[in-house]
């Protein structure tokens, strides 16, 4: 099910797409692209991916890894009658000479720690002013 589907990507996995939009990012010098249309449903899934990537470049800071690049496509769906949120399911492409056992603790990391993720993971109340 891939209803809403985003794709954020950097380094070596940044999409060449002419409808790709480019952002500037703290952590890669070319930027970041984002790939998704521009409704409510999609933007809380970049939110999602964006904050996974980011985070997988923090965390290999802290521990060393080279990242050469990351890609992150997030997807899910909503409930026709109430629009909420049927969940959200991500996937991480790592490009990196570290090793299968360093990567995936690294993304084992980024999971536990990724703060868009763990928030959407606990609810968090939304009102109008």
């Amino acid at each position: 099910m891939d209803q809403f589907a985003v794709v954020v990507g950097a380094g070596s996995l940044r999409s060449s797409a002419a409808d790709a939009v480019r952002f500037p990012h703290r952590w890669t010098p070319e930027g970041v692209t984002v790939t998704a249309d521009f409704t409510g449903a999609h933007l809380l899934h970049v939110a999602a991916a964006g904050c996974v990537l980011n985070d997988v470049y923090r965390e290999a800071g802290e521990l060393g890894i080279r990242i050469d690049g990351v890609r992150v496509t997030a997807s899910g769906g909503f409930d026709p009658q109430t629009w909420a949120s049927t969940g959200i399911t991500y996937q991480v492409e790592l490009r990196s000479p570290a090793s299968a056992d360093e990567r995936d603790r690294l993304l084992q990391r980024v999971d536990e720690v990724a703060e868009i993720p763990r928030a959407l993971r606990a609810g968090a109340p939304v009102r109008r002013r």
